[in-house]
């Protein structure tokens, strides 16, 4: 057997939790090795698919092996479909949504961090090209009308490809799954208001009469489609924070659960170092807890 998928047998590899093998009756052999776990639940899931929880692990082995916890695999699920389960960060392939670990506590991928830089980046581009749109509604440049147009074509080119590329890409998967969402929306919105805009500011002439203003201008959506892109990632910070908050707040409250409990019969003795489900059924008179 690869000695990189190796676990220690007295933790539990869905969930992290140290377990007495010689009290734990959830078992599993996997490629001549007999797997421990805490409950019935993670053994069955840990049946399903075991490669999911056992790959990438040499590192982690050999913390366990210098005396460290061996944290579980990660998973990351989309809370709208928990159906979806990825080894990695990512999106939804059904609604585009920012996939969640889905033990509290491990990271999200650097997805907040990205968003984020997006965003500011994007805002800051995007602010200029607002004012020079709205100059050109009240002519307040009627000498540098063409000069503007690049102005804007320059400053709303990365805010929409840069900015809003994961918008595109999660667009796209929707077409290739056949799962249309709101990102099926933005990106189409986006897409074809910058892809006018652009054509229109380097070949205005091929415009029909009919699309142009009683001037004879031609409209530009570089701002709109630069505003729509800020305004999603605006959202998106948003979201990822508000998930980001409740982890640390699911977090704090399992760090305060007991590390330890110890059965005290009725005679008063101890009957053991640990808690597991298979104790429940058991009469005892007292759990003693252990917050150490």
């Amino acid at each position: 057997m690869d000695q990189s998928l190796q676990l220690s047998d007295t933790i539990d590899p869905v969930c992290g939790m140290t377990v007495d093998p010689a009290k734990s009756p959830h078992r599993y052999r996997y490629r001549d090795r007999d797997y421990h776990f805490c409950s019935a639940r993670c053994r069955s899931r840990f049946a399903d698919d075991p490669q999911t929880y056992l790959k990438d692990r040499a590192s982690l082995k050999k913390e366990h092996q210098d005396g460290s916890t061996m944290p579980a695999a990660t998973i990351y699920t989309c809370p709208m479909h928990p159906e979806i389960r990825r080894p990695s960060p990512g999106a939804c392939p059904i609604c585009g949504m920012a996939l969640e670990p889905e033990v509290p506590g491990a990271g999200d991928g650097g997805e907040l961090a990205d968003m984020t830089r997006r965003f500011w980046i994007s805002l800051a581009l995007a602010l200029p090209v607002v004012a020079i749109d709205m100059g050109n509604h009240f002519h307040l440049f009627p000498a540098a009308a063409r000069l503007s147009t690049w102005m804007q074509f320059a400053l709303a080119s990365p805010v929409v490809l840069w900015g809003g590329l994961p918008f595109f890409e999660r667009g796209w998967q929707s077409l290739r799954t056949q799962h249309l969402n709101m990102f099926t929306l933005i990106a189409m919105g986006t897409g074809v208001a910058y892809c006018y805009s652009v054509v229109a500011a380097i070949a205005p002439q091929i415009v029909p009469p009919q699309f142009r203003d009683p001037h004879g201008g031609v409209a530009l959506y570089f701002e709109a489609a630069a505003v729509i892109t800020v305004l999603v990632l605006l959202g998106q910070v948003l979201e990822l924070r508000a998930r980001a908050s409740t982890s640390d707040a699911i977090r704090e409250l399992i760090d305060l659960a007991p590390k330890n409990a110890r059965r005290i019969d009725a005679d008063g003795g101890a009957g053991g170092a640990a808690m597991h489900a298979s104790h429940k059924r058991q009469s005892v008179t007292q759990i003693a807890l252990d917050w150490k």
